[in-house]
């Protein structure tokens, strides 16, 4: 089972000007890779860029249209994520509750989890055989 612990934004990350955390944060957020590495659970982690740098594609009647950021309510935003693999839901919840603050130590914070669908919840169809095909396919290097 995959799940994707999502580090909510807030307005102190979306007014960075450039990547320069709290070193204790860091600190922090270092030993709790490390531990889910050494547990064989970590697949991928990783901060976003605010989202002044990103953009939205918005689907409609009409078509489809690209707004640039910064976009409003910095805490329905994403900061940053980290993606794991464990057995079930209680293994994930557990390393969830030692998802060190993202922000620094006593400040607001939120961490949403989620589970991942995986392709075999899907019915069976030509075109999850081919999306199982597309994962099955090792990257170009």
């Amino acid at each position: 089972m995959r799940f994707m612990i999502i580090v909510k934004s807030c307005p102190e990350f979306e007014a960075e000007v450039q990547p320069d955390p709290d070193p204790q944060v860091m600190a922090a957020m270092a030993t709790y890779h490390e531990e889910l590495a050494r547990a064989g659970v970590l697949l991928d982690g990783s901060g976003l860029r605010p989202s002044r740098t990103g953009w939205r594609i918005h689907y409609g009647a009409d078509g489809r249209r690209v707004v640039d950021g910064p976009f409003a309510e910095a805490k329905e935003l994403i900061a940053g994520y980290t993606l794991i693999q464990v057995r079930n839901r209680e293994e994930a919840l557990e390393w969830s509750r030692r998802f060190p603050n993202p922000v620094r130590e006593g400040a607001d914070a939120i961490v949403e989890v989620r589970q991942l669908y995986e392709l075999d919840d899907f019915a069976p169809s030509e075109a999850l055989d081919r999306m199982k095909s597309i994962e099955q396919t090792p990257p170009k290097t």
